[in-house]
C-alpha cells in the first residue's frame, strides 16, 4: 500500500530554486547533496534502471567525458531507483564486458546514488507516472556553484541523451555568467553573443549607428558582439 509520502504530490523544483537537499549512499560513499559540491557546477542526472542498454550507453559516454566536464568545474552525479549492489554489479559489468563505439574498459568513477525508496527521485520530479510509476525518467539538472538549479532537461525512457548538448549548455551558462551576456540559438564557443539592452537612449543610438565598438545591431532590441573561443575557454576552463 502506498504511504502518505508516496501519494502526496511533491512540487517539482524549478529553475532558480535551491537544489533540494538529500543525503544518500552512493557507489563512491555517502554524500550530502548539494552541500558537498559547493563551489562546483554539478550535473545530477537520473536513469530508468541498471542493466538496460540505453542507460549503459549513457553511462559509458558520461564516464568517458568526465574529465572534460571536470575541466569546466563540473562534477557528475547519477541516480536511479536501484539498490547499491545492483549499481556496483552493473558498473563492474560495464567495465569488464561492454565495448561500444570504441569505448571499452570504461570505469565509472562518479557517484551513482542508491534511491530504492524513490525519495530523491520524487524530490526532483524524476518519477513521472505518465511515463512510468516505478522508474525515473532521464532527467538532467544543472546546479551552479551556489547550489541553485540553472537548467532542467527531461527525456523519455526510450531516448538517449545528447552529451554534446549537455556540455554546450554548461559552457553557455558559464559564459553568460562570466561576461554578462546571453547566447543565441545553436551557440558554440567562438560564436557571437547577445549583449544586454542599452541602458540609455544615447547608448542605444550609438549602437544603432555602429558607434559602439564591436557591437552589431540587427535591430534596436537585438545586438551582438564577438567573444573569441580562446577567451571563452580561458575563462571557463580550469588550467
Amino acid at each position: 500500500m502506498d504511504t502518505p509520502e508516496m501519494t502526496t504530490p511533491i512540487p517539482m523544483p524549478r529553475i532558480g530554486d535551491p537544489a533540494p537537499a538529500f543525503k544518500a549512499v552512493t557507489t563512491q560513499g555517502p554524500i550530502n547533496f548539494p552541500e558537498d559540491y559547493k563551489g562546483s557546477w554539478v550535473i545530477l542526472f537520473s536513469h530508468p534502471a541498471d542493466f538496460t542498454p540505453v542507460c549503459t550507453s549513457e553511462f559509458m559516454t558520461f564516464a568517458t567525458l568526465e574529465d572534460k566536464f571536470a575541466q569546466a568545474n563540473c562534477k557528475l552525479v547519477g541516480l536511479s531507483v536501484d539498490g547499491l549492489y545492483s549499481h556496483i554489479a552493473w558498473l563492474r559489468t560495464i567495465k569488464e564486458k561492454i565495448e561500444y563505439k570504441g569505448m571499452k574498459d570504461v570505469e565509472v568513477k562518479f557517484p551513482l546514488v542508491e534511491d530504492i525508496t524513490m525519495e530523491v527521485a520524487r524530490k526532483y520530479g524524476m518519477i513521472q507516472p505518465g511515463e512510468s510509476s516505478t522508474k525515473a525518467v532521464r532527467a538532467v539538472f544543472f546546479i551552479d556553484p551556489k547550489g541553485i538549479i540553472r537548467a532542467i532537461i527531461y527525456y523519455p525512457l526510450s531516448l538517449g541523451r545528447n552529451f554534446d548538448e549537455l556540455y554546450r549548455a554548461l559552457i553557455a551558462m558559464q559564459t553568460a555568467d562570466a561576461f554578462g551576456v546571453a547566447t543565441p540559438a545553436d551557440w558554440q564557443p567562438g560564436d557571437d553573443v547577445i549583449v544586454p539592452p542599452a541602458g540609455s537612449c544615447g547608448v542605444a543610438k550609438d549602437r544603432m549607428e555602429g558607434k559602439e565598438k564591436d557591437v552589431t545591431c540587427h535591430d534596436w532590441f537585438f545586438c551582438t558582439k564577438p567573444i573569441s573561443k580562446e577567451t571563452v575557454l580561458k575563462t571557463v576552463l580550469k588550467k
